[in-house]
C-alpha cells in the first residue's frame, strides 16, 4: 500500500474514532431528527437535478456515440457518482471510461480523456466560486484569485488542440502525445460543456448549502461556506476512503470562521456527507437495474478486457471527485 493510501485510511480511521469517542454516532441521528422531511426532499431533488445536468455534460459531448440516449448518459453518471462513493481509493472512477465503453463504444482513451477534462472542469468551477466568495479576503485578492482560475481554463485547451510534435520523439513524451490529442478532442466536442459544468455546481452547492444550513441550524450563507469547503477538500490529493475524513475535515474547517464549533461542524458534514451518498447509492441502484443494449460495434475493441479495468484504474486514480 502507498504512503498515499495509508494517509487515506489514516484520515478515515480518525474520523471513525472520533465518531466513537461519547457515543457521537447517535448525535448524527439527533442532528438528522430536527431536520425537516421537506426540506430532505427539497435536497434530493437538487441532488438528482445536479445528476440530470451532469448527463446533459455527457450527452453533449458524445451526442454522436449517444444518438439521442439521453437516459443512457443519466444511467452512466448515477452508477459512476454510486461506484466513487462506494469503491475506496478513487477506484469507482474507473466506471465513467467502462461505462461510455459498455453503452457507446466509445475508445477508452477518449473516454479517459473526457473523465480528465470533466474532473478539470469540476475542480475550476469550485475554485472560481471558492475565490470570489470566500470570506475574509480582500476584494483585489478575490478579483485576482478568480481572474486566474478562469485565464487558467481558458487556456488549458487551447494549449492541448495547438500543434506539437510530441509524437515524433517516441517513448514516454510519444505516449503523452496520445493522451494530449485525446485530452484536445474531449475539449473540443463538448459544445456547451461551460454551461452544463457551472449549472451542475451551482445546483449541487445550492442543495448542499440548504441541507447543512439545516443541519446545524444556521443560515444559508453559513451552509454555502461548510458546503464549499466540503468540496475544495474534494479536489485534495489524498482522499478519505470513500471521502470520509477529507469532506467532513473541508467542511468543518469552512465553518469555523461563522462561530460554528469543530465538534458541531463535523457532525453536521457528516449528516450531509451520509446524505449525499445515500442518494447517490440509490440513483445507482436504481440505474443498475435499467437494462442498456450494447454498441452494435465498439469503436476501437481491444484484444484483453481486463487490460481496459486495469488502464482505466490507473488512470482514474489521478481524478478528482466530484460526487
Amino acid at each position: 500500500m502507498t504512503l498515499k493510501r495509508l494517509f487515506a485510511v489514516a484520515l478515515s480511521l480518525a474520523l471513525i474514532g472520533w465518531l466513537a469517542a461519547d457515543g457521537r454516532w447517535r448525535g448524527v441521528g439527533e442532528v438528522f431528527a430536527r431536520v425537516p422531511l421537506s426540506v430532505l426532499a427539497v435536497s434530493a431533488l437538487g441532488f438528482g437535478l445536479s445528476y440530470s445536468l451532469r448527463a446533459l455534460r455527457v450527452w453533449d459531448e458524445f451526442r454522436r456515440h449517444a444518438s439521442g440516449r439521453f437516459g443512457a448518459c443519466l444511467r452512466i453518471v448515477l452508477i459512476h457518482s454510486a461506484m466513487i462513493n462506494v469503491l475506496p481509493f478513487r477506484g469507482g472512477e474507473a466506471a465513467f471510461p467502462l461505462l461510455l465503453r459498455q453503452t457507446f463504444g466509445v475508445p477508452l482513451p477518449r473516454a479517459l480523456a473526457s473523465l480528465f477534462w470533466f474532473r478539470l472542469q469540476d475542480a475550476f468551477a469550485v475554485m472560481g466560486v471558492a475565490a470570489l466568495v470566500w470570506p475574509g479576503l480582500p476584494t483585489l485578492l478575490k478579483l485576482a484569485g478568480a481572474v486566474s482560475v478562469f485565464a487558467l481554463a481558458w487556456w488549458l485547451p487551447r494549449w492541448a488542440r495547438a500543434p506539437h510534435a510530441w509524437a515524433d520523439h517516441g517513448g514516454l513524451t510519444a505516449k503523452l502525445a496520445k493522451l494530449r490529442d485525446a485530452f484536445a478532442e474531449s475539449t473540443r466536442h463538448a459544445r456547451f460543456g461551460w454551461l452544463w459544468t457551472l449549472t451542475n455546481w451551482s445546483v449541487k452547492l445550492a442543495a448542499q448549502a440548504w441541507l447543512l444550513a439545516a443541519l446545524i441550524p444556521a443560515a444559508l450563507d453559513v451552509g454555502a461556506a461548510g458546503a464549499l469547503g466540503a468540496e475544495l477538500a474534494a479536489i485534495l490529493p489524498v482522499q478519505g476512503v470513500a471521502g470520509f475524513g477529507t469532506y467532513e475535515a473541508g467542511a468543518a474547517a469552512a465553518l469555523l470562521p461563522s462561530g460554528v464549533a469543530l465538534g458541531t461542524g463535523l457532525q453536521v458534514a457528516l449528516a450531509l456527507h451520509l446524505f449525499v451518498i445515500a442518494v447517490s447509492v440509490s440513483g445507482g441502484a436504481l440505474a443498475w437495474l435499467v437494462p442498456v443494449a450494447a454498441p452494435a460495434e465498439a469503436s476501437a475493441p481491444d484484444a484483453d478486457p481486463s487490460a481496459d479495468v486495469q488502464s482505466a484504474s490507473s488512470a482514474a486514480d489521478s481524478t478528482r471527485p466530484a460526487p
